[in-house]
């Protein structure tokens, strides 16, 4: 029962991840998401098999429970649509992240005022986690993660011929880490969590 409670919980809060890519794109001036149709809370718009079930099991059961991930379909965008051409993409690729910290701090609040039984603390613990584990993740520089996004702002310009590599290899190099490296977020993720409860 925790593993299908800690997927429910990860793939909501990358749906909802995703969702703000959409809406700060509308606020930069693209409309891409939002014709697409995927500015809605509708699972089935979002949930992609192999990384909101497949992936996300795999996860759990090598890591014995310490470490979950999972991604929901990208929001699609069009940085040409955004007015900033040079912070746009960077605007709306942390968007995502910026949300899940966002839940973690609003759920350590609730949880500092220590008004509910241990269950629904617990509860309220493992949904704060997932979404520091998401928002952490997703800031590594790596594509075609969000923090890439944000690394291509202060890409050295000898280097730019190099980004349609690091987009061809990203994917890779990210699955790689997500396998056999994600245990060190654990620290970084736990950090926060003493700082965020206390």
């Amino acid at each position: 029962m925790d593993i299908i409670f800690d997927i429910i919980i990860i793939v909501f809060s990358a749906i909802l991840h995703e969702i703000s890519h959409g809406l700060a794109a509308r606020a930069l001036g693209d409309k891409t998401a939002e014709y697409a149709g995927r500015l809605t809370l509708n699972p089935m718009a979002h949930i992609d098999p192999y990384g909101s079930v497949i992936m996300p099991l795999f996860l759990w059961f090598v890591s014995g429970g310490r470490f979950l991930f999972a991604y929901a379909k990208p929001v699609p965008f069009n940085p040409y649509n955004l007015r900033n051409q040079k912070w746009g993409p960077a605007l709306v690729g942390l968007a995502g992240p910026a949300t899940n910290f966002a839940i973690a701090i609003v759920l350590a609040g609730i949880i500092r005022l220590d008004l509910f039984s241990f269950g629904i603390a617990e509860f309220l613990v493992r949904v704060l986690l997932i979404n520091l584990s998401l928002g952490v993740f997703n800031l590594l520089p790596i594509p075609p993660l969000d923090g890439s996004r944000l690394m291509y702002v202060f890409l050295p310009r000898r280097l730019e011929r190099y980004k349609a590599m690091f987009e061809q290899y990203g994917m890779w190099v990210a699955l790689l880490f997500v396998f056999f490296f994600s245990y060190l977020l654990l620290y970084p993720i736990e950090w926060i969590a003493r700082i965020l409860i206390g």
